[in-house]
């Protein structure tokens, strides 16, 4: 019983150290992170990088895009023009062209619907998965990833990173990550605003109970 008992005490402090390391892997690209899902200015960039980088594997499956026009204030000739580049209509799913086949072919495994991915791994999770490339010989790609080694992602964004300045290209990975957070939850800033007045109503609610409490006590002694 003693040597299974410190068989998991080794155990739990092995996934310990390694779990501590890995989150300082992450904390060393996520230092930059400052998503703005009030922002709408910025989930407009953030929509334009996701068409233009990422759509081309990566699809949501989940959204449409005249939905992410209304809630984003973009025109129909905008959408159009800038966002739409399959032969979609406006209340067509965000898909793509790829085929789960080709994707497997090309990648080992299609690349996943992006949807929930801030809300099936985290919005630091994500930035610093794009923060953290770096070149390697030996991958497939010529890349390779601090947070999520061996990834069969190419790094689609190496050109801004060495065109853009670091703070701007943090801005950039902010308005992604932060468009990939409303496209996880389109009404994440409405539930953040009927949360404050919930709890608001909620402490008025408290405030009248406690006197009325008050005053029946009051009258029973």
């Amino acid at each position: 019983m003693k040597s299974l008992f410190a068989i998991y005490t080794v155990f739990a402090f092995v996934s310990g150290i390694t779990f501590a390391a890995g989150s300082m892997d992450i904390d060393e690209y996520i230092e930059g992170i400052n998503v703005k899902t009030s922002d709408v200015k910025s989930l407009q960039r953030g929509a334009r990088n996701f068409f233009n980088y990422c759509s081309g594997c990566h699809t949501l499956q989940y959204m449409r895009y005249n939905q992410i026009a209304e809630d984003l204030g973009i025109s129909e000739d905008q959408l159009m023009q800038s966002l739409i580049f399959t032969e979609s209509s406006p209340q067509d799913l965000v898909m793509n062209n790829m085929l789960k086949e080709d994707g497997d072919r090309w990648f080992g495994k299609a690349p996943p619907d992006l949807t929930l991915v801030t809300r099936r791994k985290s919005p630091e999770y994500v930035y610093g998965l794009l923060n953290s490339f770096y070149a390697d010989n030996n991958s497939p790609t010529g890349v390779n990833n601090h947070v999520q080694e061996a990834s069969s992602m190419p790094h689609v964004l190496w050109d801004l990173q060495e065109r853009l300045t670091e703070e701007e290209y943090s801005q950039f990975l902010n308005d992604t990550v932060g468009f990939l957070v409303y496209a996880g939850e389109p009404i994440i800033e409405k539930r953040k605003s009927m949360g404050a007045w919930v709890i608001g109503f909620l402490l008025i609610l408290l405030i009248f109970s406690y006197a009325l409490y008050k005053d029946i006590w009051r009258e029973v002694k």
